[in-house]
């Protein structure tokens, strides 16, 4: 296995993106920062793949994320020369064309020697009418509701695959392993039971890998982004990425490279841990069934959390569905209104915009129209108190219908409230509101054996 190189103690997994728009640079210094075995990089939202469905309509080669490829240019001779390898579901909807402009870009760099794998078979787009024909209802899991009900709608449909794949590609020898909706947590498992050759059905450390990858996944969330003392957190500027250093055993040490920004304590730690978390005890993944209550978690130096004591259970006959589909339009504006009575002028300016749309025939259900004041608890209404008279609040307004026109015709009334409504109105810009498409989500669970037969696994080096 890979883990037998002399000498070594622990893998270390780093994670440098947390989502598509995540910090450019932040791989790059976790690269140059000092060493690592590993670099995840995760860039897949719940509705990304609906957006990369879009781009591969319209161009067969796209449908990936595209910020991978500046990455890869950036980076290539360092992760070469260090001998990094690379874990990432940048591969979205179409892995083989990713590669394909890895390869191009690796040419143009000098570098004639890159193994890239690609994982692939989490699609399912193509194959649901023959799942909803054979039996398979695929129900909606919080509202009820069978696919069969939005499946003219849909845009896309990936089962969420988990780390063996990855695994195998990074035993054939990849550097770099490209892979579509894999779990978050499978860009650290896998490289970690390549290296420790862990068991499909050893599920305490299959669950320690698991929650390690829960741990990075989200980048500098572990480090001290979106850290509730954000105050005690030096040079977020310059945030440390995470590192995780993993035993065979299954304890990890939770760190970042000296030198950097950030905070890496037990509270940072276990802020990340509470992140989409659902039953503490039962953490569903495709690999294991890991419980967060088995975690325990102590300082173990300047910037580092030892994680140990976690225990896992089987995995289930069910891989999550991730689908998402059209579900009407959606448009929204908004103006800051400053000075006296500002609260006052800004309730009267949406109701100014509403009456004006009835005047017009045009009405939306009270559900789908919201009207807010930033500034005044409009984030935590009924949590904070709303200042009395603050000198000036931000008034956001926004509609969702089935019917584009409707919602066209509401961001025309946006404008007229800087001469046709009350005074100290300003902050109007980029012009009126237009509809966009509402892409709504599907979470849905499918027979795992379903979809394991399609996965396939390929590696290949540069041509």
């Amino acid at each position: 296995m890979l883990g037998s190189r002399p000498g070594m103690k622990s893998v270390r997994v780093a994670n440098g993106q947390g989502f598509w728009g995540d910090s450019v640079d932040a791989p790059l210094e976790l690269l140059r920062g000092g060493p690592i075995d590993y670099l995840g990089l995760d860039y897949l939202a719940e509705v990304t793949l609906s957006i990369m469905m879009r781009q591969k309509l319209r161009d067969p080669r796209a449908g990936y994320a595209t910020d991978f490829l500046d990455f890869v240019r950036r980076a290539l001779p360092l992760l070469v020369a260090k001998g990094v390898k690379v874990v990432t579901n940048a591969g979205g909807l179409n892995p083989r064309a990713c590669r394909e402009r890895v390869f191009a870009i690796a040419r143009e760099l000098g570098i004639g020697d890159l193994r890239v794998g690609i994982v692939e078979g989490d699609d399912l787009l193509g194959r649901l009418p023959e799942l909803v024909a054979a039996g398979h209802p695929m129900t909606n899991l919080d509202t009820g509701a069978p696919l069969s009900s939005v499946l003219e709608q849909v845009t896309s449909a990936n089962a969420y695959i988990g780390a063996q794949p990855v695994a195998s590609a990074l035993r054939d020898g990849a550097q770099i392993v490209l892979c579509g909706r894999v779990t978050d947590t499978a860009l650290a498992l896998g490289p970690l039971v390549a290296e420790f050759g862990w068991a499909s059905d050893d599920w305490d450390r299959l669950a320690a890998g698991t929650i390690c990858g829960h741990v990075l996944e989200c980048g500098a969330q572990a480090t001290g982004g979106n850290f509730t003392r954000f105050w005690e957190v030096p040079d977020l500027w310059n945030v440390g990425y995470p590192i995780a250093e993993m035993s065979a055993d299954g304890s990890f040490v939770v760190t970042k490279h000296p030198g950097t920004g950030g905070l890496v304590t037990v509270d940072t730690v276990a802020e990340q841990l509470l992140y989409e978390m659902g039953a503490p005890c039962g953490y569903v993944t495709p690999d294991v069934t890991a419980d967060f209550t088995s975690i325990e978690l102590a300082p173990a130096g300047p910037d580092r959390v030892a994680v140990r004591g976690i225990r896992g259970r089987p995995n289930t006959p069910f891989l999550k569905l991730s689908a998402s589909y059209l579900d009407g339009w959606k448009a929204a504006g908004q103006v800051t209104v400053s000075g006296p009575r500002a609260i006052e002028k800004a309730r009267l300016a949406a109701d100014i915009v509403w009456r004006r749309l009835e005047r017009a025939g045009v009405t939306f259900a009270e559900g789908d129209r919201r009207t807010e004041l930033l500034g005044v608890s409009g984030v935590l209404p009924g949590i904070l108190a709303a200042p009395a008279a603050p000198p000036e609040v931000v008034l956001r307004l926004a509609v969702r219908d089935a019917d584009r026109a409707k919602v066209d015709r509401f961001g025309k009334e946006i404008a007229p409230l800087v001469t046709a409504g009350p005074p100290g109105v300003t902050g109007f810009a980029g012009g009126r509101p237009k509809a966009q498409e509402v892409v709504a989500y599907w979470p849905a669970l499918l027979d795992r054996r379903e979809v394991e037969p399609g996965l396939e696994v390929s590696v290949e080096s540069i041509g």
